[in-house]
């Protein structure tokens, strides 16, 4: 074989296994869970300044136990591992969370969170911040009618 019949089979054999790599990942199955430029009462996200700082939580509450009202001074994603999650957004209304739903949370909006289902709520919480920027700050609940 010729060098350049060489580098055709190297390049072909490169191709095969490439697509055989692609048939495997949607064979294991790519379900897209969020893809946003707002939070779910459609503020635009804004990452805070400074060092970029990464936290991942995995939350439990129990059935009628809630958060109290807060904002996060940096972004959040969320997503219901187990159970159900309404978050009362004030004026913005309340929105219901369950298994398998993924959200952008609210930033300077405050808000509540509870478990209202019957079983323990499993979240995975992961806060996009910066050192020395709390993830999470207590908020007074927004007064009626705002």
């Amino acid at each position: 074989m010729t060098p350049a019949m060489w580098k055709l089979a190297a390049v072909l054999m490169l191709g095969l296994l490439l697509s055989v790599n692609i048939v495997r990942a949607e064979e294991a199955g790519t379900r897209p869970v969020l893809s946003t430029g707002t939070t779910v009462t459609d503020e635009p996200i804004r990452y805070p300044s400074g060092t970029p700082h990464i936290t991942a939580v995995e939350l439990t509450f129990k059935p009628g136990q809630q958060t109290g009202w807060h904002i996060h001074p940096v972004p959040l994603f969320g997503y219901v591992l187990e159970g159900e999650l309404t978050v009362d957004y004030g004026a913005k209304g309340k929105r219901t969370y369950r298994k398998g739903d993924a959200l952008m949370e609210a930033m300077n909006e405050a808000h509540n969170g509870r478990n209202t289902g019957r079983r323990p709520l499993k979240l995975l919480v992961v806060f996009m911040g910066a050192d020395g920027v709390p993830n999470t700050s207590a908020a007074s609940p927004p007064a009626k009618g705002q």
